[in-house]
């Protein structure tokens, strides 16, 4: 049975809007029910993926409950930033009134992708009662040092492509049919005039203070103390929390770990997908029905092991094989140590070698989005052959492999080094040189060299000073096959990944002081035997009809003229009706990276995205445009957003903003 809206009343009064699957004799036989919280509309947002999973759920027997965040969709108030703590409290609210409804047995889950899987770790921090599992996919217990903003004390460029989706995405109309004919257009218009760049603050707090804190389960873990389990995919920009979640958390706790990018495991890209809706029922049966389905008796980790393919910007999908641990740290998991030389790793020491960098400021432009699929769609996202960015970087190759070398966790570099700047980026990448000689990156990880010692005292480099650097690259599931090579590169850039530091600094490497240590993870007796998943299964899908075709853009433009070097990425989501509800909704979003010669100060960010949404007279759309650009002691940031109504402007704002520079 479905309830298409339903209002859920908040401590204050106002009104959250859900959307309610239940199994047709909720009424009579309670069920425990599954929430999913988040800002991006459910009547016509996320409601192609929702239309698949909740039904789904809904038919083996439970309550199916997708909440607007408020201020968003079709609910009530405003809209603040990520994460504030009304919105939490408003969780707990809703939670608390899901609890007491006839239809629910009393026990609740919490599942979620991106911004539903954070919800989900941040509300099961503040205990509601009631809440006894949450399933969290693709998010971060770290806000500032592993989420879109922030790596290593980097600055992202996702930091603004994120926030102008942010401010587009959450100030769109509420619908009509929903909250009335006669209060739309005022929640709207209060909606734009409270509308604000979340990204001025983001890209304000530059170092781990209290503004990202909040909201960071890693804060204390001992306050998570329903059960979690956690996925993940190595194609996501969200591949570490998986680990540091089941290191850290004391609560009951799984892992899950594929190929995919920023997707679901049911429909997840690169494949192989899986059954994920069945391994979800049997997480629920166990935690929210008390049976007995096997789930805590099987592997506290599941993770997919890569096999070697050769660099393309996108796969369908990477061949490799699962694995399973009984506990993170593993104890199939040891380490072994790569000594650096003058281009060499070897396991033997080596002979002194004194080496400098000063990588070009395009060395990055092969590697990809932070977050491929991040926007939903599936595009030429991945990382390119590495030779790109290698002919910019320190190269340090082992021997040729005389048997397979399996990784599982996160290598690290211990590195020696002088820098003659203040700050710099340290940029190191892990990749496998086939013998074709092309170079597929396998991790990579990224360092502000003044965050050194932490993210929140930071201390300059001095010139001239020798510190030993360690860095670990992010967590990783791959075999290097034999007769390939490891590669371990070191660049001081890796645009537009990350923005560059404010001078072009030059790094001194003792690389023969210098050393990498890999996980190693071979193959197990037990892993043979692992149950296997079953196909994935879902609901029907929500029909659609497609009113004009989408497209995708990306190319490298190189000026020889200026000497600027440019990445423009144009995606068209063209125009998709809702057959069922009868709205059509738009999407376009363009960014454009560009730079100039060697000068940190020419890097620029220029960002557009459009939302539209209409049916019938009911015709609506919201744009914003960020504009970044840099000195040496500032971020310049410029913002314009617009509202159109049947065609015309019917609102327009636009904020600039001068940003100091905190050693970034």
């Amino acid at each position: 049975m479905l309830m298409e809206n339903v209002w859920i009343p908040l401590a204050d009064g106002t009104r959250l809007a859900a959307k309610i699957w239940l199994p047709k004799d909720a009424a009579s036989d309670p069920v425990p029910a599954i929430v999913d919280y988040i800002p991006y509309r459910k009547r016509d947002g996320t409601v192609l993926g929702n239309e698949m999973m909740y039904p789904y759920f809904a038919s083996y027997g439970y309550a199916c409950i997708r909440l607007d965040i408020r201020g968003t969709g079709d609910s009530e108030g405003l809209f603040e930033d990520e994460y504030v703590k009304q919105e939490q409290d408003d969780a707990v609210d809703a939670i608390e009134w899901i609890t007491r409804q006839p239809w629910c047995s009393g026990n609740v889950g919490m599942i979620g992708i991106s911004w539903g899987g954070f919800s989900a770790l941040q509300v099961a921090a503040r205990r509601p009662k009631g809440l006894k599992a949450i399933i969290t996919h693709c998010s971060t217990d770290d806000r500032y040092a592993d989420d879109v903003h922030y790596m290593g004390g980097c600055v992202l460029n996702d930091n603004v492509s994120w926030g102008t989706t942010c401010l587009a995405m959450m100030s769109q109309s509420p619908d009509p049919e929903i909250v009335g004919k006669e209060s739309w257009h005022s929640m709207w218009m209060k909606r734009l005039e409270n509308a604000r760049p979340t990204v001025i603050d983001w890209l304000a707090h530059q170092r781990r203070d209290d503004f990202w804190k909040h909201g960071s389960v890693c804060e204390d873990y001992s306050a998570i103390n329903c059960a979690v389990f956690a996925v993940g995919g190595w194609g996501d920009g969200y591949s570490n929390v998986v680990f540091r979640l089941l290191s850290n958390l004391d609560a009951p706790r799984k892992g899950l770990i594929g190929p995919w990018g920023h997707k679901y495991p049911h429909g997840g890209v690169p494949g192989p997908a899986i059954g994920f809706l069945q391994e979800c029922l049997r997480w629920w049966d166990h935690w929210l029905k008390g049976k007995d389905t096997g789930v805590m008796q099987e592997p506290m980790l599941r993770s997919w092991m890569l096999d070697t393919v050769a660099p393309a910007a996108h796969y369908d999908e990477r061949p490799g094989h699962w694995v399973g641990d009984p506990r993170w740290p593993s104890p199939h998991v040891t380490p072994r140590i790569y000594r650096m030389g003058l281009g060499r790793l070897s396991q033997l020491p080596l002979p002194e070698a004194t080496l400098e960098i000063s990588s070009p400021a395009t060395v990055g432009i092969a590697a990809g989005e932070w977050c491929p699929y991040g926007l939903g769609g599936v595009g030429p996202e991945h990382p390119l052959d590495q030779r790109w960015d290698d002919g910019g970087s320190l190269i340090f190759d082992s021997e040729l492999l005389t048997e397979a070398t399996p990784i599982l966790g996160a290598p690290v570099i211990e590195i020696e080094i002088t820098c003659d700047k203040p700050t710099a980026i340290l940029a190191a990448r892990l990749s496998d040189v086939r013998p074709s000689g092309e170079v597929t990156r396998v991790t990579y990880g990224l360092l502000n060299l003044s965050h050194r010692d932490g993210h929140e005292d930071l201390q300059p480099m001095e010139a001239g000073k020798s510190y030993r650097i360690r860095l670990a690259l992010n967590e990783v599931g791959y075999t290097f096959p034999p007769r390939h090579r490891i590669r371990l590169s070191i660049s001081t850039t890796y645009w537009p990944i990350a923005l560059p530091a404010p001078e072009r600094a030059i790094l001194t490497v003792q690389a023969d002081a210098s050393e990498v240590q890999l996980p190693i993870r071979m193959q197990q007796p037990g892993d043979l035997d692992l149950r296997a998943f079953d196909a994935p299964e879902a609901s029907a899908p929500m029909a659609t009809t497609t009113l004009k075709p989408g497209s995708i853009e990306r190319y490298i433009r190189t000026d020889l003229v200026s000497n600027q070097v440019s990445l423009t990425v144009k995606t068209d989501g063209g125009l998709v009706r809702l057959d069922p509800i009868g709205t059509v909704v738009g999407h376009e979003k363009h960014m454009i990276y560009s730079i100039a010669g060697n000068d940190p100060s020419t890097v620029r960010t220029e960002v557009y995205e459009r939302f539209d949404r209409g049916r019938g007279a009911w015709q609506t759309a919201v744009q914003a445009r960020t504009v970044l650009t840099a000195t040496k002691s500032h971020y310049h940031l410029h913002v314009d957003f617009d509202a159109f109504e049947n065609g015309e402007r019917i609102f327009c704002k636009s904020w600039s903003e001068k940003i100091p520079r905190d050693l970034v």
